[in-house]
């Protein structure tokens, strides 16, 4: 009995090895996607006349650097765009002034995330439940694709072909995402199976004010991964302007300052300085039209 059992049991036993290194090895790919939030960029699209009013606020308001401004093509199709990254301590801004009519879907896209490899990227989102809206395709520095996820989420992915490096940033921005309540589970689940990331915190009764409705309570989802931060939005859509128009929250030292220094360069306040829980906000337009969240621990 032993002799007759003992070859199934080694049998049985290496294909459990071989299934566990397997999924070990999967694990340690999909994770190894993500570069860092530092080369992770939110998408800015200005017109050309705006583009040198834009820089000099945002610098103005955050610090930081820009790249040498560059004329290029950056869509699969023909267009041609200025193009530069504005690179601060508290976020990465990528600038387009496109010369051009925009190809779709490029200025939907609301970030791009720079990946380790950008086939194995588009498998796993594929495999996680995106969809691809563009194609692998080169460009003047790698290979780009766009993706979609549930509740209409544009995200741009990207590879370098010259392996940059960037500073980490003093403090993480969140990419700000408002999803109907019909979609935020099933996007919640597909980007966590992508990014290997996690729920920080998932509120049902989170604070209206964040949202501009101060009478009312909301669903918030907050995640973090190798990609940075997401905070989810779960509403039905009735939201007073600019909520839902800022794609990035940027997190500061000191709120006050900060938005002195937005509205002596320029800058709009759209939405007063408020508190809300842990931490104090506010809303600023810059020139050219983008909207962004600034907020600063509650103390």
């Amino acid at each position: 009995m032993i002799s007759t059992h003992r070859p199934i049991m080694i049998v049985l036993l290496s294909l459990i090895t071989s299934n566990t290194f397997a999924r070990q090895a999967a694990s340690a790919t999909a994770s190894q996607i993500g570069v860092g939030a530092q080369y992770d960029t939110t998408h800015v699209y200005v017109a050309p006349q705006d583009i040198d009013k834009f820089i000099a606020s945002f610098l103005a308001t955050f610090g930081g650097q820009s790249t040498k401004q560059v004329v290029v093509t950056v869509t699969p199709t023909s267009s041609s765009t200025t193009s530069q990254l504005l690179q601060t301590p508290v976020g990465t801004v990528s600038v387009f002034g496109f010369k051009t009519p925009i190809p779709y879907p490029y200025g939907a896209e609301r970030t791009g995330y720079l990946v380790t490899d950008l086939d194995k990227a588009i498998a796993l989102a594929k495999a996680s439940g995106a969809d691809i809206l563009v194609a692998a395709f080169p460009d003047p520095i790698g290979r780009d694709a766009v993706v979609q996820w549930p509740g209409g989420v544009n995200m741009q992915l990207y590879w370098h072909t010259a392996k940059p490096s960037y500073a980490a940033f003093k403090t993480i921005p969140e990419n700000r995402v408002y999803i109907s309540p019909w979609r935020a589970d099933a996007f919640t689940r597909d980007f966590l199976r992508f990014s290997h990331g996690k729920v920080v915190s998932d509120e049902s009764h989170a604070p209206g004010i964040d949202v501009g409705r101060p009478n009312d309570s909301i669903r918030r989802i907050r995640i973090e991964s190798e990609f940075g931060k997401i905070t989810v939005f779960v509403t039905e859509g009735h939201l007073p302007f600019p909520y839902g128009r800022e794609l990035t929250g940027y997190e500061v030292a000191n709120l006050k300052e900060t938005v002195a220094k937005a509205t002596a360069s320029g800058a709009t306040i759209l939405v007063e300085p408020f508190t809300s829980k842990d931490r104090t906000s506010a809303i600023v337009q810059f020139f050219g039209g983008y909207i962004a969240e600034i907020h600063a621990p509650a103390k």
